[in-house]
């Protein structure tokens, strides 16, 4: 938190709470704030709402997960409740992090048959570190294996082992069905709506605090943008009373100062901002007036020469190359095609997201972009790729550190398995070869839940074999856990790729005979070209075909099967598959229409000779 000290002079603001709910992916964190709209009377009696109303981008909703932090505000019993919004994914942690740093509690959702997760502990750990005040919520207590009472002991457990204060152990606890709005204090409670929510609020979150004496100071947590009035900063005001026109300081971490004039000022009420003139210690606001701010800089009275503290981001602990895209198709499909306008999206991308890394490396068209894990890669991939920017991947590589003695660390992560018992001898041997370690095994009726240490190397492309070895019954979650020292090599995917060895349009004729050796990723009438992966090849290694190869025309015919072709459906890849299936050779390419694999080397000659002096000098 922001290292302002309260003064004898400070006064408990009653009329606001600030609060951020946290939770696991799909745990019901999103919907139930929607409930909290509609009972708080945000929305109109005959207002029209979409579900999910604060996933505001196309694949917020597509995916049913939060990846940005959003703000709210309701109103109950004449206080204000600022609500936040946070991703329940590690990967963008970064945004968690972030945020949490504006409120003063937290509202912990837990679903009633699956329990605490490793997410759940992630973000739950920075509360607690943070000294927010805690509420649980046991959230869909109407699913027919829900389990209330156990998870509650499961939580309490999570919080002991965290560290958790005297006072944050005491939390209360409501019991919750977000899809229909209920909320309850007990169990057998008989009420239909969130009035018991609400009221916890109310009594559990502290208020925030104004001093009277002190000078304006907010630290930038968010950042917006609008078309009429620029950038727009997010945060909670520390201290002071701010009003529009004022001159304030925007102060760098490293002290360096800019004076500007606020502009415009807006609160937020229910997901809207509106515009006010003046603001206290407390509100969490947004303005403009600044050309060039970032999250974690302060906005302070103009006097202030020091920053406030801001809370420290975990580094990265896994890394892609971004490069143009050099492909015999290369410019047909993009409208951002060159090494400036790939490397000035990337850049910006750190504006707004303050988990990520980019790094120019010794080539001027390639980037190096570290992020938490392959998801946040591949969503940024994914917006690119909807703004129109052509380009290409490498396969994900995770960063190595070194100890004070020199020896070689590597980032360990957390992985928790619920699967049948009939998988959990393939599952223990899958993560086995790549150099997991079980730490747990509690089996229940119908699933077991196995947790391991796994090296985050070993977790690149495990996803699809996973699925695939329980029949998609499975569930995986993971986390990062720690770096430890270097755990040996572990071995790739275990089977090949169908590389095309000429370019043309794919044809029914000659796939027909290339099914047989594998799984094929395309259809025919495709255009390929040398170097471009259209398959799974059915062994370890490698296989050239010919998938444009037609057929001759003769005289000859064969009754009742001339010309009769026979062709199994491709298999799909989305792109968090194809991400997974790379190996090192191969790279992504990525346009606004198609996804496309491909070797690096593009020439089948000079791949099979670098594959042979590779076997060489090994």
């Amino acid at each position: 938190m922001p290292d302002i000290k309260l003064q004898t002079t400070s006064i408990a603001r009653t009329d606001i709470r600030n609060v951020a709910i946290i939770a696991h992916v799909d745990h019901g964190k999103t919907t139930l704030v929607d409930h909290m709209l509609r009972q708080a009377g945000t929305f109109r009696t005959n207002q029209i709402v979409v579900e999910r109303v604060m996933d505001s981008n196309d694949l917020e909703k597509e995916r049913g997960i939060t990846i940005m932090a959003k703000n709210a505000a309701v109103h109950w019993h004449d206080v204000k409740i600022n609500i936040v919004d946070t991703p329940g994914h590690s990967d963008f942690g970064g945004e968690v992090e972030r945020v949490l740093s504006m409120v003063d509690g937290v509202l912990l959702l837990v679903d009633a048959a699956e329990g605490p997760l490793p997410q759940t502990r992630f973000v739950l750990r920075k509360a607690l570190e943070m000294g927010l005040a805690p509420i649980v919520v046991i959230n869909k207590i109407d699913r027919q294996d829900a389990r209330p009472a156990e998870v509650l002991d499961e939580i309490m457990e999570l919080f002991i082992a965290l560290g958790a204060s005297y006072e944050q152990l005491d939390f209360p606890v409501i019991y919750a069905v977000g899809k229909l709005g209920i909320a309850k204090p007990t169990l057998d409670d008989a009420n239909d709506n969130l009035e018991p929510l609400f009221e916890s609020i109310l009594r559990n979150i502290p208020p925030p605090h104004i001093d009277t004496e002190a000078q304006f100071a907010m630290v930038i947590s968010a950042l917006d943008w609008s078309d009429y009035v620029g950038r727009i900063a997010i945060g909670r005001i520390y201290s002071g009373t701010v009003k529009v026109g004022d001159s304030v300081a925007l102060i760098m971490p490293d002290g360096s100062r800019d004076i500007s004039r606020i502009t415009k000022m807006y609160v937020f009420e229910g997901i809207s901002r509106i515009e006010t003139t003046k603001a206290d210690a407390g509100d969490i606001i947004a303005l403009s007036g600044f050309e060039n701010v970032n999250i974690g800089q302060t906005i302070a009275e103009g006097s202030r020469l020091e920053p406030l503290s801001y809370v420290n981001i975990d580094e990265p602990t896994i890394a892609m190359y971004f490069m143009v895209n050099t492909s015999p198709l290369a410019g047909r499909e993009g409208r951002y095609v060159t090494t400036p306008k790939l490397r000035d999206r990337l850049f910006q991308e750190l504006r707004n997201n303050v988990s990520l890394k980019v790094e120019a490396t010794d080539s001027p068209d390639v980037f190096k972009v570290s992020a938490r894990g392959e998801l946040q890669l591949a969503i940024l991939i994914e917006t690119m790729r909807r703004e129109g920017f052509e380009f290409a991947v490498s396969r994900p590589e995770v960063l190595f550190r070194r100890s004070g003695s020199g020896e070689l660390l590597e980032p360990i992560e957390h992985v928790t398995i619920d699967i049948k018992d009939v998988y959990t001898g393939t599952v223990i041997e899958l993560l086995g070869r790549r150099r997991g370690e079980m730490t747990a095994m509690n089996p229940s009726s119908d699933s077991v839940r196995c947790e391991f240490l796994v090296p985050a190397r070993g977790l690149i492309g495990f996803r699809t074999e996973f699925l695939t070895s329980t029949r998609g019954e499975g569930v995986i979650h993971h986390i990062f856990d720690s770096y430890q020292p270097y755990k040996g090599p572990i071995s790739g995917r275990q089977r090949g790729a169908l590389v095309s060895m000429e370019s043309g349009p794919a044809t029914a004729y000659a796939l027909e005979g290339i099914q047989a050796r594998g799984t094929l990723f395309i259809e025919p009438g495709l255009l390929i070209y040398e170097g471009m992966i259209i398959g799974e090849n059915s062994r370890e290694d490698d296989l050239s075909v010919n998938a444009s190869r037609l057929k001759h025309l003769t005289n000859m015919r064969a009754s009742g099967s001339d010309g009769l072709v026979r062709l199994e459906s491709p298999k799909r890849l989305s792109l968090e598959q194809c991400i997974e299936f790379l190996e090192d050779d191969e790279i992504l390419e990525v346009t606004p229409e198609n996804i496309r694999l491909r070797k690096k080397i593009l020439d089948t000659s000079m791949r099979q000779r670098a594959k042979k002096r590779e076997a060489a000098t090994i």
